[in-house]
């Protein structure tokens, strides 16, 4: 599985104490890489970041993205073999709260990245993660398109696109020529779901919190429809995408799209019931029609023929197994009865790199 090509690599991973970038983290030490950090403090407690101890096995650096000289003097001390940048402000309501803090951070942090990548002088592969929001969502009811236009009605979106027409344009104007040492590749993924993630105004978080305390949940959009996946299909296309750049320049600047089978989609209510078989007695009540929210869109789909076709990437987990894996999580978390969630996230990591051989992947 992915041929030993991470091991006793430097890899430096922005946005290390988040969601998927501490998830990230702990599956490239399995993998044998020197992880290198650069993120903010943890935003949320708990986080997975700090139940399961990341800081124990990376070297890390405490330093906001949007600062461009420290951002680049840690990239010149470390000549990262591959740079996985995940540093964002991630949450659709927040970015109306604070619109110029989001755009400051998605794209002028995804600069820094790829200006500091500009000044390296060897060999170095980027994957730079954007978001499954940054296409201009219709509603339609197929799925996107790597080629479709992007666009996004809140901030949180266009900042998203933003960066993507800001890595479009290094990648032409600076790491174009033939022999160029520079390989980037642009990643849009789904709503990921997963153990250890805190985040505020998300789904997941918000019932489990809820449910360990025996309260009501309150679910602002019940009917929305997501292209949900546990978290490690769209970093195990991350990782399959990182290898490719290192072996062919055919996938050099190109973006692929990372989520369930388009058939797969299924509603806020959907994972509610499909939660409750693992989480039982829960209780929630739909807000919906209590007050006004924020735009948020109500479908969006994506299609992910091309991530098959040039990387031979597919979901691996079925939506059922997905919401088992993330809810067993909680649930130990929340009973106080595990000596280690790093272990059982490893435990979790490696159910899932079985799947994936039994599939022959």
């Amino acid at each position: 599985m992915l041929e030993n090509i991470y091991k006793g690599k430097v890899v430096l991973v922005t946005g290390h104490t988040g969601f998927k970038g501490s998830w990230l983290s702990i599956w490239l030490s399995l993998l044998g890489a020197k992880v290198v950090g650069i993120s903010l403090g943890a935003l949320d407690y708990p986080s997975n970041y700090e139940v399961s101890g990341v800081s124990k096995f990376i070297k890390e650096y405490y330093v906001d993205i949007r600062d461009r000289v420290k951002v680049s003097q840690i990239v010149q001390q470390h000549q990262p073999d591959f740079v996985f940048h995940l540093a964002a402000q991630s949450l659709v309501l927040a970015s109306y709260e604070s619109p110029v803090d989001t755009i400051e951070t998605n794209l002028v942090g995804t600069v820094n990245i790829l200006e500091s990548l500009r000044m390296l002088e060897k060999d170095v592969v980027s994957i730079m993660i954007t978001s499954d929001k940054v296409y201009a969502n219709v509603g339609w009811v197929w799925g996107y398109r790597e080629t479709d236009k992007l666009g996004g009605k809140d901030p949180y979106s266009a900042s998203k696109g933003m960066a993507e027409l800001a890595i479009h344009s290094y990648v032409k104007s600076f790491f174009s020529f033939e022999n160029t040492n520079v390989k980037v590749g642009i990643t849009r993924a789904g709503n990921v779901i997963g153990g250890g993630d805190w985040a505020v105004d998300r789904i997941v978080p918000d019932c489990m919190k809820s449910w360990s305390q025996n309260k009501i949940v309150e679910i602002r959009n019940p009917n929305a429809t997501r292209p949900w996946q546990h978290v490690l299909d769209p970093l195990y296309g991350y990782l399959v995408l990182g290898e490719k750049l290192t072996k062919s320049p055919d996938f050099h600047g190109e973006a692929y799209n990372f989520g369930p089978e388009a058939h797969h989609n299924y509603s806020v209510c959907d994972l509610i019931e499909y939660m409750s078989r693992t989480w039982k007695n829960i209780r929630w009540e739909d807000a919906s029609k209590n007050q006004e929210y924020l735009y948020e869109s109500s479908l969006l789909k994506l299609s992910t023929d091309k991530a098959l076709s040039d990387l031979g990437w597919k979901p691996m987990l079925q939506f059922e197994d997905t919401v088992r894996m993330t809810v067993e999580w909680y649930k130990l978390y929340y009973s106080n009865k595990c000596s280690s969630m790093y272990e059982f996230t490893i435990g979790q990591i490696k159910e899932y790199e079985n799947i994936n051989l039994a599939k022959g992947a």
